[in-house]
């Protein structure tokens, strides 16, 4: 019995969550887009260039803890998440409402 216990049957979540990811970073990378499309759009402004480029940086850093996180799941046995990449991922989160807010200002 306890071999049958040490077989793991992911079953499709490891597809669900790599489709997850890859759908929160282009969505992201639209979001960033359509940033610098507004900033070019209403005529380039330091604070504007400087809002698009920090959002960029941070759809890289999202870009960079999906790759993470998709390499990972296609293990046997997947680790969790680290706290250090659930919080990098927040902070882009949180980075692209504030980069929002300084554009449309």
């Amino acid at each position: 019995m306890a071999a049958a216990e040490t077989v793991r049957d992911p079953g499709l979540q490891p597809e669900r969550t790599r489709l997850a990811w890859r759908r929160t970073t282009l969505s992201a990378a639209v979001v960033a887009l359509l940033a610098a499309r507004q900033v070019l759009h209403g005529g380039p402004t330091p604070a504007g260039l400087t809002a698009v480029g920090l959002s960029m940086l941070a759809w890289l850093g999202l870009v960079a803890v999906a790759h993470q996180r998709i390499r990972s799941l296609s293990t046997a046995r997947p680790r969790p998440l680290s706290h250090r990449g659930a919080l990098l991922a927040a902070a882009c989160a949180i980075a692209f409402a504030g980069f929002a807010v300084a554009i449309v200002l």
